[in-house]
């Protein structure tokens, strides 16, 4: 019987039961290869992954949409984009993440609920975003309503841009289902109740956008060669008799295997799975400590737990411990031409940054987490020569070469914080501990002077990289003794005080323009902070006399345990900084990296790029809300907890509607002739910044102690006194 009744139902679509998928009609997709590929902006309002290892799937939200999806691990993004376009056939297509009114939030977890409405009101989407915990699969369950009472139809488009290389993926038509491949990954794209047609496309020319927009209408192309290729997919949902679908995206390392997850989500059902991916995250927040209560709103208490969550989720599946920076890539990073194809910076591990980001969790209770980055850093990023790559793929795998003695110290210090005296922890630091006594740059200074300081642009002697050196080398010491070797702790703390007792040479000036009163700089070339010795800041900046270029690094001396808060070459910088770099705006003061700083957007709020002119001062830096949290320690350190609660009140205050916290927010420096930039809110920098995260969980738990909870007591103990 089945055998005849399967024709008479080929061209009949009956609700529920067998979808009508339209013929392949147009063969192979004209328009190989496709445009360049290129990564959406940084300023992401939502980052997601299930709790559980097994679901090695991370997804991003910008603009309305679903942005980058990673997968296999956080180093590789792997999809581009998922937009919904809704039209009417005839008169209309409009892509749902171009509307102006956009809501995102999260539910709970790091589950998120984003709500578009068309700007003619014709029609309203609600989408909410979870991942598979069993599987490498992101779900999108969508609610389609027409505000018109006129039926409209609803498209699926996703872009993957595999194994972080967008221009040789190819894709086909599966009957219901579409799949993209390259030589390592796949994605395929599936819907519940399934697709009525589907078609693939290379991007600009056959891809269902570009059909979409122009005509209105969609081509069936079943195939689309080596390229940069679309898929999309015709939903069910019409707004009025139809409202509900879910969307899966699943991941694998071929068709068959990311198929085979997209499906057996969908068997699962979106319910089912965003009851699980919620209560791991519960189960985890059950683990770490309860919200502090220097944090007194609700918007506040939800924005530490977020942060909690996405520092958790920042970790690695395949490499524990590895936690990446930001899960976006900014202006130049993302733009995937020969130089930065593939993609890279952000997403990976900086040693610093894990430090930042492993002391924020211990802050909030995830010793297990520390311990973990401890065992990464020393155990997979340490190079054989003792020190840590300036940054590396999740696997180890250094990425950018430059040495920065801070990021070789700081994981010292961590491991001393954690008690870390045994054995195997033993030998990374002494390794690092050598390095950082034997290293001289090409230019014939030693350390601790260092190729890059922590804002990764200028060699030289910097008081942060200095304070860390010092710091990491009087916790070797420490951890020496731990383990019985007493000459090789003596030589650690021999070369730690030396450094501290040079300091102010190299880094004090005391007849610089900036104050009549000694004051550190950012940085000297020349270990002379009296010497006018001129440089170019770089990121289209100016050349400037080394004494007039200031930054509030010297305040890591205070929180390391090396000086004391009223220190008066302390106090007096912290005047010069605050007159040089800081700006007030309506959401609190925050700071500039250092006095003109290039580094972020242009003048007209376009995207930052390297390529301009020294001296042209196209780019500015703007203000970074993570400052506010390390003045807000020096505020504990000096005593001043009102001051150091309203610091933590102001960085709370410029994070996104889905609890995101950004690398940098605008400034004085308000893009020429638009609107839409505010003082104080969120540039298109990288979002979330786990370091940023990092400084509120730590900045909370410290105003709530009523001081400086990461500071070790053995320097502290050493410099100062107990």
């Amino acid at each position: 019987m089945r055998k005849f009744m399967l024709p008479a139902l080929a061209g009949v679509l009956i609700a529920g039961l067998v979808p009508a998928v339209a013929a392949a009609q147009g063969g192979e997709a004209p328009g190989a290869p496709g445009t360049h590929p290129s990564w959406l902006p940084a300023d992401k309002t939502g980052f997601g992954t299930a709790r559980d290892r097994a679901s090695n799937v991370w997804f991003t939200l910008q603009g309305g949409r679903l942005s980058e999806i990673y997968y296999p691990d956080l180093s590789t993004p792997s999809v581009r984009s998922l937009d919904l376009v809704v039209t009417d056939g005839k008169s209309f297509a409009a892509v749902d993440s171009s509307a102006r009114s956009q809501q995102v939030r999260r539910t709970g977890g790091l589950t998120y609920e984003q709500t578009i409405t068309d700007d003619q009101r014709r029609w309203k989407l609600r989408k909410t975003y979870v991942t598979d915990p069993a599987r490498a699969s992101v779900l999108i369950d969508v609610d389609f309503v027409s505000l018109t009472g006129r039926p409209y139809q609803v498209h699926a488009v996703a872009d993957p841009d595999l194994t972080n290389e967008g221009s040789d993926d190819s894709a086909r038509s599966d009957g219901v289902n579409l799949v993209a491949s390259d030589a390592k990954t796949a994605a395929a794209l599936t819907a519940e109740p399934a697709f009525s047609r589907t078609s693939v496309g290379y991007a600009g020319s056959s891809d269902g956008i570009t059909q979409l927009t122009k005509s209105f209408t969609l081509k069936d192309y079943a195939g689309a060669a080596k390229g940069n290729v679309l898929l999309t997919g015709q939903t069910s949902a019409d707004g009025v008799r139809s409202r509900d679908f879910t969307l899966s995206l699943g991941m694998g390392a071929s068709d068959s295997e990311a198929l085979a997850n997209a499906k057996a989500s969908q068997r699962r059902g979106f319910a089912d799975a965003a009851r699980a991916y919620d209560r791991g995250w519960k189960q985890y927040l059950r683990q770490v400590k309860d919200v502090p209560s220097s944090l007194k709103t609700k918007r506040e208490r939800d924005l530490y737990q977020a942060s909690v969550l996405m520092l958790a989720a920042s970790e690695d599946k395949i490499h524990q411990g590895a936690l990446i920076a930001s899960p976006s890539m900014p202006w130049r990073f993302g733009d995937n031409d020969p130089e930065w194809s593939p993609s890279g910076t952000y997403h990976l591990v900086w040693p610093r940054d894990l430090y930042q980001i492993a002391t924020g969790l211990l802050a909030a209770g995830d010793r297990d987490a520390a311990n973990r980055s401890v065992d990464y850093m020393f155990g997979t990023q340490q190079l054989p020569d003792g020190h840590l790559p300036q940054n590396s793929h999740v696997d180890g795998t250094p990425y950018w070469k430059s040495v920065q003695l801070d990021e070789t110290a700081l994981p010292i210090v961590l491991a001393q914080q954690l008690g870390r005296t045994d054995a195997r922890t033993w030998q990374g630091v002494r390794k690092a501990a050598e390095f950082l006594l034997s290293y001289k740059a090409g230019n014939g200074h030693a350390s601790p002077y260092s190729q890059q300081e922590r804002w990764e642009e200028q060699d030289g002697y910097s008081p942060s990289t200095i304070a860390a050196v010092i710091a990491g080398l009087v916790c070797a010491a420490d951890l020496a003794k731990a383990n019985g070797a007493a000459a090789d702790a003596k030589r650690y703390l021999g070369t730690a005080d030396a450094f501290k007792a040079k300091l102010s040479r190299w880094t004090v000036t005391t007849n610089g323009p900036l104050s009549k009163d000694p004051y550190f700089v950012r940085l000297t070339k020349d270990g002379d902070a009296n010497s006018g010795t001129k440089y170019n800041l770089g990121n289209s900046s100016v050349t400037m006399d080394q004494r007039a270029v200031t930054d509030a690094g010297f305040l890591e001396l205070v929180r390391l345990g090396i000086y004391r808060a009223d220190d008066p070459v302390i106090r007096n910088s912290v005047k010069v900084t605050d007159a040089d770099i800081a700006f007030t705006t309506p959401t609190g003061q925050f700071w500039h990296r250092y006095t003109k700083d290039g580094y972020g957007e242009k003048a007209d709020g376009s995207p930052w790029d390297y390529t301009f002119p020294a001296e042209s001062r196209t780019t500015f830096g703007r203000l970074w809300p993570l400052l506010a949290g390390e003045r807000g320690e020096y505020d504990l350190a000096a005593g001043d907890r009102g001051t150091a609660a309203k610091r933590l009140r102001d960085l709370g205050r410029v994070s996104s509607s889905g609890d995101t916290m950004p690398e940098q927010v605008w400034d004085e420096n308000a893009p020429s002739g638009q609107t839409g930039f505010p003082a104080g809110r969120p540039t298109a920098s990288a979002t979330p910044l786990a370091w940023t995260h990092a400084q509120y969980l730590r900045l909370a738990w410290s105003v709530e102690a009523g001081k400086v909870i990461e500071q070790p007591r053995v320097v502290r103990c050493h410099y100062l006194s107990c």
